[in-house]
């Protein structure tokens, strides 16, 4: 039996050793050629293709750390806009207000000049009325005494033409 299983193993199916090591030195250059023009370009393509999707996966992170800061920042702008926006209505408000106060304290100030000034007319008309009146008394003074000098009355006729000549005045205004 022993000599059987040699020959089985040794050629009876018809293999030899020498193509055995024939195969295998066949099998190791074929495994060189491989690794050489198949297996390293597949290597450096995946090494390559590694390499792109590591770069896009930075660039992705890059673009979206980017937008996170645009976006904050817009953030940050139209938050200011809006207190820039609050603080010129604001602003107008004072200022409306300010306006407002000097309106009515300027139409305070002309009433107040019209008045005195309605009181320097009415002061003066009075004072010409009473110089008038005492140029009209001195007037009547005089001719008054003209006529007492000219003919000597009684009290009573005195009284009569003083009364007389007054309403004579007061019928002329």
């Amino acid at each position: 039996m022993q000599g059987f299983t040699a020959n089985l193993v040794l050629g009876a199916t018809g293999f030899a050793i020498g193509d055995m090591i024939i195969q295998l030195i066949f099998f190791l250059i074929l495994l060189a050629l491989l690794k050489k023009f198949a297996w390293g370009p597949l290597l450096n393509m995946m090494k390559e293709r590694e390499d792109y999707i590591a770069n896009e996966i930075d660039t992705a992170e890059k673009s979206r750390e980017e937008a996170a800061r645009q976006q904050r920042e817009a953030s940050e702008e139209l938050k200011k806009t809006r207190q820039d926006a609050q603080s010129i209505i604001e602003d107008a408000r004072k200022t409306a207000g300010q306006q407002e106060r000097d309106i009515v304290e300027s139409a305070r100030k002309e009433a107040e000049r019209i008045k005195i000034s309605a009181r320097q007319e009415i002061e003066q008309e009075r004072d010409k009325a009473v110089q008038t009146l005492k140029d009209q008394v001195a007037s009547m003074s005089v001719m008054i005494a003209s006529k007492v000098i000219e003919k000597e009355l009684s009290e009573q006729d005195q009284q009569a033409l003083i009364d007389k000549y007054i309403n004579e005045s007061g019928e002329e205004r």
